[in-house]
């Protein structure tokens, strides 16, 4: 099968959302991750973006943690996505998870964390998924720090051998790693234990690893795990540099002697006051502040935050209630 066809043919998927985004607290008190601010889109506005680019219609959101807000916003129906919302009764690991989202799923379909950056070609992914005859398909993505992660070691014809969490290294042996993205068969679902947390990556997994119907693929393609602080602003200054220009709501008030240096988004309803200095590498959020004098430089500023005068801000997060926040 060389591609999506008909609808029967278009897969769903089930998107993990129900972590409580504790290494990106203060940010995720009180608001889920997967709603954190992008260039004043949610995070997972962007994730949305790339499965339907892959033909995916439907879509479940496997929910635990304020699962409100992320219903409230998207609602049942986002950009031509219909939108289901299962929430965990108590969390269920990624394995249990899925088996709770998935339930009465009849047809391959992807599975994914919902707190991460891809581009990679799904059709292509699920292309090859289909010519190995695989139960599960792992996305892969190069790093260059392989050491952080867990290393998915394959044959030639894409065959997972097996795993090494976390390698020293001498076990260093490739740069590939598990991208949090998957092509299931629904069949994959009945070696989940029901009613406790389960990982699939750990105990799932493994096992189908064994069986030698698990496979994995490297594809070209931006990816980021925005879990940190660190990795949400480098989030949005990777997509800054992917504009590379000065862009300005039209709503917006700059000075005429205020200086803006590219790349940078001013959000609408910005207002810039003078000899103020914006860039290189600066997200103005709808409703900023900015008052006389100020330097910003790759700063994610959100919105409805407030710039005092004179105020001197570098690689930095700037939330409208918590202040500068330096990762």
């Amino acid at each position: 099968m060389s591609g999506l066809r008909t609808r029967d043919e278009a897969p769903s998927a089930v998107i993990l959302v129900g972590g409580e985004g504790t290494r990106l607290r203060p940010l995720t008190d009180s608001l889920p991750k997967p709603m954190l601010p992008l260039l004043d889109r949610p995070l997972l506005a962007y994730t949305f973006d790339h499965l339907r680019f892959a033909g995916v219609e439907r879509v479940v959101l496997a929910c635990g943690y304020l699962p409100t807000a992320i219903e409230e916003h998207f609602g049942a129906r986002f950009d031509g996505l219909e939108l289901e919302y299962r929430v965990e009764p108590e969390p269920l690991g990624t394995g249990g998870g899925l088996r709770f989202a998935a339930s009465g799923f009849e047809r391959t379909f992807f599975a994914l964390n919902g707190d991460s950056l891809r581009e990679a070609d799904l059709r292509r992914l699920l292309t090859f998924h289909r010519e190995r005859r695989a139960r599960a398909t792992i996305l892969l993505t190069r790093v260059s720090d392989p050491s952080r992660y867990g290393l998915v070691r394959t044959d030639d014809r894409g065959r997972v051998l097996g795993f090494v969490e976390k390698p020293s290294p001498d076990q260093i042996d490739t740069d590939l790693i598990n991208a949090g993205l998957y092509v299931l068969e629904p069949d994959v679902l009945d070696l989940i234990p029901h009613g406790r947390a389960v990982s699939i990556e750990r105990e799932v997994f493994p096992l189908l690893a064994e069986q030698g119907s698990l496979y994995a693929l490297s594809l070209p393609g931006y990816w980021l795990d925005v879990g940190t602080p660190a990795s949400y602003l480098q989030a949005h200054l990777d997509l800054l540099e992917r504009d590379g220009r000065v862009v300005v709501d039209e709503s917006a008030e700059v000075s005429a002697d205020a200086i803006l240096l590219p790349p940078v988004i001013v959000g609408p309803n910005v207002r810039i006051e003078a000899e103020s200095r914006i860039g290189p590498f600066v997200h103005l959020g709808r409703d900023v502040r900015v008052g006389r004098q100020v330097a910003v430089r790759r700063a994610a500023v959100l919105a409805e935050s407030k710039l005092p005068p004179q105020a001197v801000i570098a690689r930095a997060i700037v939330h409208p209630q918590l202040g500068a926040l330096t990762p």
